[in-house]
């Protein structure tokens, strides 16, 4: 399928690794001009190379830098001031207790995964809305939908932007702007083996041992690749999917078991 975009503009967040980069890897197959933006230089600039090489028609810029900040926002808009498409990501905050969270716990979190999102959306709505084209995707978590005990403050934050962006995408879509959110489950990327490794430590057995315990765990009996993750990025960016506004799609291979 033609997705339409071609030639479009996009600022992709986090996207050196995992499901960022996956996100900016489809959306340049789909000849999707992309601005990368990610903390680490060298993990970002190897990630564009392979773009570059691999999609030598589509533009590709890189942008060191803290998405979180707003130096590292100015730094990402001054080099795509007028994109087409947002993909809003970011590091979930560190699991724990909530007993031994402070203020500043909670308000880093709020800043990186509710109010980012909101800034970049804020920065950018008017312009699409008034081009007659705009996707934003907030890549959220699977915890929106089926809160994990340890990861409050994930919980929290992500719930917060959740509940903004149901009332603003509504009023964004009559101009062709859509607003959704893609909620990951488990997928095969750096954090998902990070955690794996901090459990096989403390269970003292190996790590491949503890992945393939939690992917027999889910219905699909495996975790999710971030490839099919970045494609139904792409297709929520598309200009086929202009009718999905103020949705949150889980991608978990089955383990919410709710019907809603």
């Amino acid at each position: 399928m033609d997705l339409g975009i071609k030639g479009r503009r996009a600022i992709v967040c986090a996207s050196s690794k995992g499901l960022g980069r996956a996100c900016a890897m489809q959306l340049a197959n789909e000849g999707v001009h992309v601005t990368l933006t990610a903390r680490g230089a060298e993990a970002l600039k190897k990630t564009a190379d392979e773009i570059r090489k691999a999609h030598p028609g589509v533009t590709v810029t890189e942008v060191a830098g803290d998405i979180t900040t707003p130096q590292g926002r100015e730094d990402v808009l001054k080099a795509c001031p007028d994109p087409d498409i947002l993909i809003n990501n970011a590091g979930g905050p560190p699991p724990g207790d909530f007993r031994n969270w402070t203020r500043d716990d909670w308000i880093k979190a709020v800043d990186a995964n509710m109010l980012t999102p909101i800034e970049l959306i804020k920065a950018t709505v008017d312009g699409m809305m008034a081009r007659k084209f705009g996707r934003i995707v907030n890549i959220t978590s699977a915890a929106v939908k089926s809160p994990i005990d340890i990861l409050g403050l994930s919980n929290g934050a992500r719930a917060g932007l959740t509940g903004f962006v149901a009332g603003i995408s509504r009023k964004t879509v009559i101009n062709n702007v859509t607003i959704n959110g893609l909620l990951p489950g488990p997928f095969d990327t750096d954090r998902l083996r990070g955690t794996a490794k901090g459990e096989a430590e403390k269970r003292k057995i190996g790590v491949e041992q503890v992945l393939a315990e939690r992917a027999k765990l889910n219905p699909a009996g495996r975790f999710g690749t971030p490839e099919e993750f970045g494609e139904a990025c792409a297709f929520l960016c598309s200009a086929k999917a202009g009718f999905i506004t103020g949705q949150n799609i889980l991608l978990d291979g089955g383990a919410f078991p709710g019907t809603l």
